[in-house]
């Protein structure tokens, strides 16, 4: 790395190191205080990150391999970012350089041997507390991920009050209900500044607990009525959407129609709904056909969440499932979510609890000690079901092995299919999806089995997610967008987390820049001062900009 001025006087690491200059450091130097500064914020809130100042720094990004997000060809180029925006790329940059102000101070840094790619976005989070009460966010900026989407599966933290919610509200934290609105939320988000970039659905369920006295049972007209006017609030607030969550046992006595009424609120927006399908398992034919049906009668596009055949019985279904979606997109905009593993993680639930699939416990309240063991393992100890130890855990969560490899790489090859972690923060032991989702897609599938390009990886997890989004101005390497940034090493990127050791960084990230603002610099990065928190609230491209 380099500072220099626009006349192009400056000085190197070396000649810094020699004379005692600060702000700039050899390679060696750089990787200890790096290394240094990820130890000391694992398991920490706030540590080592602070908020973004106002001032407006240049930075030119030499040498690397830029793969612009759109899925065409990566090529040899330079990047000029200036205050938070994407100022000139590749053949443009001289001339873009020479027009700055005299005496701006470029700040350069080598990425030879490196790619130079928008931010990664993650579409399928459940983020929405974790943004705010440990708003480094270090499990998604280690792993290349500038943005994220929260509040998926039917489940958001806004609007809703309640002191101690039930499950599956209880995933985001029990006692973190305290935003009414989808304003309150915004507002306490820009006062906290997170490390990444927060885009908002509203989830389905959410309203159904503010609208409703009781859940096993259909809506009122009256009900639905609350709940299309609490979403038109939440999507004039800057909610991005809506999401469902069929599945779980607080919405799935909801009708088709009570859904498609709500849908057409998103659809007025011009916002996106995503499903998690009513079944995933032996109807998720139907299920599909249900979602894809209120989604074009809506007049709002689709994101099939995390798709998944689960259950052995159900192994080799996407032969079905994928060719129906191919079908459906000939009507209606549609796209999917997937993370890079065969096991699920949610809450503990008898029903998915078949004695023939491993069941891997990630917390538990009444019986903590048990995270990180087998389901039938402490059957056996127990020597009762594993039903029944389900039932003693509860409330609880676990990683579910139901998928089948096969299954995934044909989800995770399809052209409509983008990249979401779906990863659980607030287990004990977290699914490894948390920590390694971005890196497992870059170096296990696109580089080690060759599965797809590095381009058409990098393109389900920037340019992709922000069309579907309908995300303003980002996901791309283009002059004027904001300045998401990840650089890393094509060769070396590679996940560490594993579901007996699920919280570990990820290797080869070497920079992400958040807004134009460096908010995390990995093993061999730059030394380019103290990372900073720099995210803010995503907007529809319909509506102001971010």
């Amino acid at each position: 790395m380099t500072e220099q001025d626009v006349n192009g006087n400056g000085v190197t690491g070396a000649d810094v190191k020699e004379h005692g200059g600060a702000g700039v450091a050899t390679a060696g130097a750089a990787n200890a205080v790096a290394a240094g500064t990820r130890a000391n914020r694992i398991g920490t809130v706030d540590a080592g990150l602070t908020k973004a100042s106002s001032a407006s720094a240049v930075y030119l990004l030499t040498g690397g391999t830029l793969v612009d997000g759109s899925g065409s060809p990566g090529y040899a180029g330079d990047l000029l970012l200036a205050g938070e925006r994407i100022v000139a790329v590749g053949a443009a940059v001289a001339a873009a350089r020479a027009a700055l102000p005299a005496g701006t101070v470029v700040t350069e840094i080598d990425c030879r041997g490196r790619v130079v790619a928008p931010g990664f976005i993650d579409v399928h989070t459940h983020d929405d507390t974790v943004v705010l009460n440990r708003p480094e966010m270090l499990p998604k900026l280690s792993q290349g991920v500038t943005s994220v989407i929260v509040g998926n599966c039917g489940i958001s933290l806004s609007p809703y009050v309640v002191a101690e919610a039930p499950p599956p509200l209880n995933l985001l934290g029990k006692d973190s209900y305290i935003f009414g609105t989808m304003q309150a939320y915004a507002d306490h988000l820009a006062e906290v500044v997170p490390g990444v970039n927060v885009g908002v659905l509203i989830g389905h369920t959410t309203l159904r607990f503010g609208a409703m006295n009781t859940l096993e049972r259909t809506a009122t007209d009256a009900e639905i009525a609350q709940m299309e006017a609490t979403l038109d609030a939440a999507l004039s607030e800057g909610a991005l959407g809506m999401s469902s969550g069929l599945f779980y046992e607080p919405a799935f006595a909801a009708t088709s129609d009570e859904v498609l009424a709500l849908a057409r609120v998103v659809g007025r927006h011009r916002g996106v709904y995503t499903s998690h399908l009513r079944s995933e398992m032996a109807a998720i034919i139907e299920a599909i056909h249900e979602a894809g049906d209120t989604a074009f009668e809506g007049g709002v596009p689709l994101v099939i969440s995390h798709h998944k055949c689960a259950g052995p019985a159900n192994w080799g279904r996407t032969l079905t499932t994928l060719p129906l979606i191919e079908e459906l997109a000939k009507r209606q905009e549609i796209g999917m979510d997937v993370y890079p593993y065969v096991a699920g993680s949610t809450v503990l639930r008898e029903d998915l609890v078949d004695g023939v699939i491993d069941v891997l416990v990630t917390w538990s309240t009444p019986h903590p000690d048990t995270a990180g063991r087998l389901l039938s393992d402490i059957a056996l100890e127990w020597g009762v079901t594993q039903q029944e130890v389900c039932r003693r855990l509860q409330p609880g969560g676990a990683c579910y092995f139901q998928m089948h490899d096969d299954d995934v790489d044909r989800v995770i090859q399809h052209p409509l299919t983008m990249i979401g972690s779906d990863g659980l923060p607030h287990d004990s032991r977290p699914h490894p999806r948390l920590w390694g989702t971005f890196p497992r897609v870059l170096g296990h599938y696109a580089r080690d089995r060759g599965m797809f390009t590095l381009e058409a990886a990098i393109h389900k997890m920037t340019g992709l997610s922000a069309k579907r989004f309908r995300i303003a101005e980002r996901g791309l390497l283009q002059p004027g967008f904001f300045a998401d940034i990840t650089v890393f090493d094509p060769l070396t990127i590679k996940d560490n987390a594993t579901f007996e050791d699920p919280i570990q960084l990820s290797t080869g990230i070497t920079a992400v820049f958040v807004n134009g603002a460096v908010s995390y610099v990995g093993e061999g990065g730059p030394l380019l001062g103290e990372p900073v928190r720099a995210g803010r609230l995503l907007r529809r491209v319909n509506a102001a900009t971010a």
